[in-house]
């Protein structure tokens, strides 16, 4: 990759990830940093399932923000192959985030992520994220704190406690981030926030649409595929052709609702995303259709893009 030349004295520059079990706000964390939505968050645990790279311009650093699927004992054929593209990406990065929220307990999860990790990259310096700290009292946030201190370690690692719904903390993390990066040119231009090309964010957009307020019923059957996308000249605005793939004619109910009136919804509530995305108008067509057991079967899993 070339890198830009204006990079000053001393500037630091490097690609970071942030691991967890599933759910422990590592989407939102990533967006609060960046500033701007890029990676989905939803209600269920694992709705990432691209590399989406954020990325944080400063004056003295250029912090790449790597989101990956969660790390989780694999069930299916997609579950496996998420857990390769993970480890791929940690032996890649050059710091790592281990996410753990102020409101739970450490768990064996935690410890089993935190040893693969180790694994797949044992040179990669790792720093402690405590998240949700607006769910518990100042103390509960200390208890944690040196609860993943010790998790990691001790010595000189790095805690850090966040909130992301309140953006508190996040440019204490921002610093901790930079101070462990090395330093290294810029790799993308100042504009630039994600490389996640406009149709896999559309996608996930509309996918992040379907799943809201569905807790974990549906989560991994569901997958997007933006079909086409129209210039619309006569009404000035672009056409996005979309199909929503689930796995059984059960999950089609769920995601239709009463009436159709639940995918209306996700179709106003996807569209409004993808104008705001696109500064642009928008008219968004979305079907359903059923593939059976698509995460199974490898033809399937080739042609959604994994």
């Amino acid at each position: 990759m070339h890198s830009f030349t204006d990079t000053p004295e001393g500037f630091r520059s490097g690609f970071v990830s942030f691991v967890g079990r599933p759910n422990t706000g590592k989407s939102t964390l990533t967006n609060a940093l960046v500033g701007e939505k890029i990676a989905i968050t939803a209600d269920q645990p694992e709705t990432t399932r691209h590399p989406i790279r954020g990325l944080v311009h400063r004056d003295d650093a250029q912090i790449i923000v790597v989101d990956t699927p969660g790390l989780h004992r694999p069930r299916t054929l997609l579950g496996e192959r998420l857990n390769e593209v993970v480890k791929e990406t940690y032996a890649d990065v050059d710091l790592i985030g281990l996410t753990i929220p102020a409101n739970e307990k450490i768990g064996p999860g935690d410890r089993w992520i935190l040893d693969n990790v180790r694994e797949a990259s044992p040179n990669t310096p790792i720093i402690g994220v405590v998240t949700k700290t607006d769910a518990v009292s100042r103390d509960e946030v200390a208890a944690q704190l040196m609860a993943v201190f010790e998790l990691l370690g001790g010595g000189d690692v790095d805690v850090v406690p966040v909130s992301s719904v309140n953006n508190e903390q996040i440019d204490v993390l921002s610093d901790v981030i930079v101070k462990n990066l090395p330093e290294g040119p810029k790799f993308y231009p100042d504009d630039h926030l994600t490389d996640d090309d406009t149709q896999t964010r559309i996608s996930e957009l509309i996918r992040e649409a379907a799943l809201t307020g569905l807790k974990d019923e549906l989560p991994h059957s569901v997958a997007v595929e933006v079909d086409e996308m129209l210039e619309d000249d006569e009404r000035d605005r672009l056409n996005v052709y979309a199909v929503l793939y689930v796995e059984r004619p059960g999950q089609q109910k769920i995601i239709e609702g009463r009436d159709g009136r639940r995918l209306s919804r996700t179709v106003q509530q996807a569209r409004r995303e993808i104008i705001e995305l696109l500064g642009r108008n928008v008219y968004l067509d979305l079907r359903i259709k059923v593939l059976k057991n698509w995460q199974s079967d490898p033809k399937s899993l080739g042609r959604l893009g994994f």
